[in-house]
């Protein structure tokens, strides 16, 4: 709602405003801002009564996610009512034009303080996330350069599937920090879709990829059943996908001739080895040094590596441009994409050839950047949950782009997106952008200073991402948790390292699902007692079962097994409350009992079941039962619904 255009303030600057023109310049204003809708900061609050041991970790507790909720609306003047506070009634309403000013303040791509104010002039921030943008563009190079001869294609597609992809997700992403390039996963889907068709193909399957994570991810908002994944799936990808990190690091240390590993005698495994070990080692002590701990830790260590190699002249020592050869940072605008459709014939043959390669890339790519919003979640500790919707439509979005200048497509990657946020750049989207930004200057501008950037260096700093990303304490309670959390956890590391990750979540899911379902039907039980009867015409005792436990599809056997129809008396009680009734099964099995009774002249009687559920058991025998008798209770039945196709005729 604006406020009215107050008459003095037009009289005196001479200018005037249509409301339809203001409006619309103040949503163009709120549609520049990333931020502005993310979940206010969670606050840590002690638990009442407890002691200083007992608070509660801001990163630790999640609001849950909710429609309805005006996240970050109440103190935004376009959100409130005349702009201001309607609690201090006294205080003016402020014009249009300081309405949209100060809307223009609190709506910025740097996100807001701790405590509320807005960062736009943080230089800290702004120069931070740059900085760590700055380290995490020089990891990306091999990464994108391995992960481009993995899909078949020149190593200068990588770069620039990278730079397109890396900024347009990072600007249109579901939270900041979130690093995206071209990936091992996604690349090992299309991999046989290039061998056979070509890269023309591969770009054209890029661009489908993103289609689907917009449609299905950004508009339908699928994206939001990954909160769908167990936490011991979380664990077995984060193990998973360590490992498949590591294996990625380890042709750095290998042969090209004989495929063996460097000998420490040789001269090239002797600089190898030890810049790799000096890379790991200056990570952990910058931030340690007092004065050097306003650097990113990552970014240190590669110059000091770089420029000690370069000023000490050390024998052996492999760079970029031995790895991606000397085309690749050549350098100029001669380098520079072509930006259009790729050239494949626009026919249901096409589609049918890389329809199948597209869906896979695209649930791959959607998966793991959600999961690995979720992580970062986590470990920015700003309190911020990440919008599932931003970040499919970001990165959908991303690889349509990546797919018009020629490249392959991608997803988030969790060890850059690590290595951006433990350098300062989860704080802001900057880093992202500015790690696409820094990347296409290297290209172009700075390629031979790039190309000098020692192999070694970079592995370094993947090793320390590997140590911290993988999830050590899920070996230390592999003893200590259920026997199928832990299968699950293995489960899934496995799947990811030998196949890809979307199969890894999903067998891992099911796993989980088909776990939890068996242990739920193991755990009905039902307690017998007699009762007084519940006709006030007739005397006598009546025997009552009380249910304790889900009634499900996976319980329904167990459920008719407690029931002892022969030796029971002529009416019986089967009390729900300690129960729930949850799909058709059930319902069928509630009926399949009664029609025991029934044919032993005996009657039934439920209690306690909701009026969703009363009602669909007489729509499913049709109410001509006189021995399934459901006594309602409107004060003491329960309210809840049934999963059953059935509920729109009841």
């Amino acid at each position: 709602q604006i406020p009215p255009i107050e008459q003095g303030y037009i009289q005196k600057s001479n200018m005037k405003f249509s409301p339809k023109v203001t409006s619309l310049a103040a949503l163009a204003l709120l549609a520049c801002s990333c931020d502005a809708f993310e979940q206010p900061a969670i606050q840590s609050r002690r638990l009442p009564g407890h002691g200083k041991n007992k608070l509660m970790n801001k990163a630790k507790i999640q609001q849950p996610f909710d429609r309805n909720r005006r996240r970050g609306m109440d103190n935004n003047p376009l959100f409130t009512s005349g702009g201001a506070n309607e609690s201090s009634a006294s205080s003016s309403s402020p014009s249009q034009i300081e309405s949209l000013q100060n809307l223009a303040k609190s709506l910025n791509p740097f996100g807001k303080n701790k405590d509320g104010s807005s960062s736009t002039t943080d230089r800290e921030t702004i120069v931070g996330s740059m900085a760590a943008g700055l380290a995490v563009s020089l990891a990306m190079v091999p990464e994108a350069v391995s992960f481009a001869y993995v899909a078949g294609v020149s190593p200068l597609v990588g770069l620039w599937t990278t730079v397109f992809l890396g900024f347009i997700a990072a600007t249109f992403g579901g939270r900041a920090g979130i690093c995206s390039s071209a990936s091992g996963a996604c690349a090992v889907v299309v991999a046989s879709l290039c061998a056979m068709h070509g890269p023309s193909y591969l770009s054209a399957c890029a661009i489908l990829a993103g289609a689907l994570q917009i449609i299905f991810g950004g508009y339908f908002g699928m994206g939001k059943f990954i909160r769908l994944v167990p936490h011991p799936v979380m664990l077995g990808f984060v193990n998973g996908l360590t490992v498949v990190m590591m294996k990625a690091q380890m042709i750095h240390f290998k042969s090209p001739t004989s495929g063996n590993f460097l000998s420490l005698a040789s001269t090239t495994g002797k600089s190898m080895y030890g810049l790799t070990a000096l890379t790991m080692a200056l990570v952990r002590l910058i931030p340690k040094i007092k004065g050097l701990n306003v650097i990113p830790p990552t970014l240190g260590a590669v110059t000091f590596v770089s420029v000690l190699a370069k000023v000490l002249n050390i024998p052996g020592v492999k760079t970029l441009a031995d790895v991606s050869g000397a085309d690749t940072f050549r350098g100029g605008l001669s380098v520079l994409p072509k930006l259009s459709i790729p050239s494949v014939p626009f026919t249901w043959e096409t589609l049918q050839i890389i329809a199948p390669f597209a869906i896979t890339m695209a649930a791959v790519g959607a998966i793991e950047s959600l999961l690995t919003m979720q992580l970062l979640d986590g470990i920015a500790d700003d309190g911020k949950a990440g919008s599932t919707k931003k970040e499919c439509f970001g990165q959908g979005l991303g690889n349509v782009a990546s797919g018009i200048a020629g490249g392959i497509g991608g997803c988030a990657l969790l060890g850059q997106s690590i290595i951006n946020v433990e350098s300062g750049g989860g704080k802001s989207r900057i880093s992202g952008m500015s790690m696409a930004i820094f990347l296409a200057l290297g290209i172009v501008a700075g390629a031979p200073l790039l190309a000098s950037v020692p192999i070694a260096a970079l592995t370094g700093v993947m090793f320390t991402v590997c140590q911290s990303t993988f999830s050590w304490s899920s070996l230390r309670i592999l003893n200590k948790i259920p026997k199928l959390d832990a299968a699950v956890i293995f489960l899934v590391s496995f799947i990811t390292v030998k196949d890809d990750l979307a199969k890894a979540v999903v067998a891992g899911v099911i796993a989980s699902a088909l776990g939890f379902a068996w242990k739920q039907s193991t755990g009905i039980t039902a307690s017998e007692s007699m009762v007084k009867s519940l006709n006030t015409k007739k005397s006598g005792k009546w025997k009552s079962y009380k249910v304790n436990g889900p009634l499900f599809f996976g319980s329904t056997s167990q459920f008719s097994n407690l029931f002892n129809v022969k030796d029971d008396p002529s009416d019986i009680v089967i009390d729900f409350t300690n129960s729930r009734v949850y799909d058709h099964s059930a319902l069928e099995a509630i009926n399949n009992v009664a029609d025991k009774y029934g044919e032993a002249g005996k009657k039934v009687h439920l209690k306690h079941l909701s009026e969703n559920c009363g009602n669909l058991l007489t729509t499913l025998h049709g109410g001509d039962r006189p021995y399934e008798l459901i006594e309602a209770d409107p004060q003491t039945d329960p309210v809840y619904s049934i999963a059953s196709d059935m509920t729109s005729s009841a």
